[in-house]
């Protein structure tokens, strides 16, 4: 299919041929809220970690005799239902992530790419670099191409756009192939250049 590529600095647009195998396929919500819930499940960390009662430091000497002293017997003052003692089912170390084969990730991309295509939320431009990383070059930059919440995705990121663009809120800046197809949602607008648009067409046709 043929798509425009537009070159923001100057305006200009430039007719240019794109996989249809990638860019011009049926929705699949089922597939792609699927995959789209495992990528944010696998990005997920447990962070709240807790002791059993083996992991509690001390407790290793019983703390009276078994019998003849009229209270219950206790054989370690890190049992759960002492003070300080550990708990019984502690959380930490659980494991958020959801298998998804190859296959699965791939006509998700396909199916993603292609729906932000039809909906007009996906604009192919040409790359572009500054002469120098400087905010006010970005900022007119930006303004050229309809304000921020988009995402740029490129070939290869130009280190001084790369600077000049990373400081603005609802900018983001990836490359092609650290991209996924819930980083493409995250956005209301994605922003890719030729070379990525040309890369993930041979890897996902």
């Amino acid at each position: 299919m043929q798509v425009q590529s537009l070159e923001i600095s100057s305006g200009k647009n430039t007719a240019i041929e794109v996989a249809d195998g990638v860019f011009d396929v049926p929705y699949n919500e089922a597939l792609l809220h699927q995959v789209v819930v495992a990528q944010h499940a696998g990005m997920r960390a447990a962070t709240a970690h807790q002791k059993n009662r083996s992991a509690v430091r001390g407790g290793g000497r019983k703390p009276w005799k078994q019998k003849g002293t009229g209270r219950a017997r206790a054989g370690t003052i890190r049992s759960p239902i002492w003070r300080g003692g550990g708990r019984v089912f502690p959380a930490g170390g659980e494991n958020y992530q959801q298998k998804i084969n190859k296959k699965m990730w791939a006509g998700a991309m396909r199916t993603v790419l292609a729906e932000l295509m039809r909906q007009g939320r996906l604009q192919v431009i040409q790359q572009e670099d500054f002469a120098e990383a400087r905010s006010k070059n970005a900022r007119e930059w930006i303004e050229r191409a309809g304000g921020t919440d988009f995402l740029l995705v490129m070939g290869e990121v130009p280190i001084n756009l790369f600077l000049s663009l990373r400081n603005f809120p609802r900018v983001g800046i990836a490359g092609w192939q650290d991209i996924g197809p819930a980083d493409l949602l995250q956005y209301g607008r994605v922003l890719m250049d030729q070379d990525a648009v040309m890369k993930l067409g041979e890897v996902y046709g």
